[in-house]
């Protein structure tokens, strides 16, 4: 893919949020580097210090914790337009308490994140763009989804699943869906099954 065309799916996304002056964005694509990487390939490790986040051109990303016996809960998952990163391990500089990795061949960029930050203290648009990235994609819906796992049976959970991510349906294995809502497998097979019934022909 040539560069030209993800450079400009990346500021179409930014201004999507708000306009990105010339400036801001010739100083931004200056701290990000183009990545291709294989399905099942580890894009941030846990346990390690991450220097940088990343915008998915194409392909799709999971985010996961992993715990004390081995099981993975996949926390979220970041496709076309999405900011994959470990936001806390960054701001904190500390190591990473999630793992990212890749569940389909994906085109990405990576941010320099000191850059970035140098970028955002000195730019109003980007600190605009930063405030109503936030408040979309960490307040709003993260306080929505907390909501729903808590109040909410797993049915329900699954069919606000399937409102919100319509596209990732037919592009996750059943049991990366079943990991994100916090049931098993054969919980969410009798779930599906049940919803197809339901279903008008």
């Amino acid at each position: 893919m040539h560069d030209t065309t993800i450079y400009k799916a990346f500021k179409h996304s930014l201004d999507a949020y708000t306009p990105i002056s010339d400036i801001t964005w010739q100083a931004l694509k200056a701290a990000t580097q183009q990545k291709r990487l294989a399905k099942h390939q580890v894009l941030y490790p846990a346990g390690d210090i991450p220097s940088t986040f990343a915008w998915v051109f194409s392909g799709l990303v999971r985010g996961y914790v992993c715990d004390d016996k081995g099981n993975e809960y996949n926390k979220r998952f970041f496709d076309e337009g999405k900011f994959p990163g470990a936001m806390s391990a960054l701001l904190t500089n500390t190591p990473s308490k999630l793992g990212f990795d890749t569940l389909e061949e994906t085109i990405l960029l990576e941010i320099d994140f000191l850059a970035y930050r140098r970028l955002l203290l000195k730019s109003d648009d980007l600190k605009l763009f930063q405030i109503y990235y936030l408040e979309k994609n960490w307040l709003l819906d993260k306080d929505e989804r907390e909501i729903t796992l808590v109040q909410q049976d797993a049915s329900v959970r699954y069919q606000l699943f399937l409102d919100e991510f319509p596209n990732l349906v037919e592009r996750l294995p059943q049991y990366h869906v079943a990991s994100h809502l916090g049931i098993t497998p054969t919980q969410l097979s009798r779930i599906r099954k049940k919803l197809s019934i339901h279903q008008p022909m």
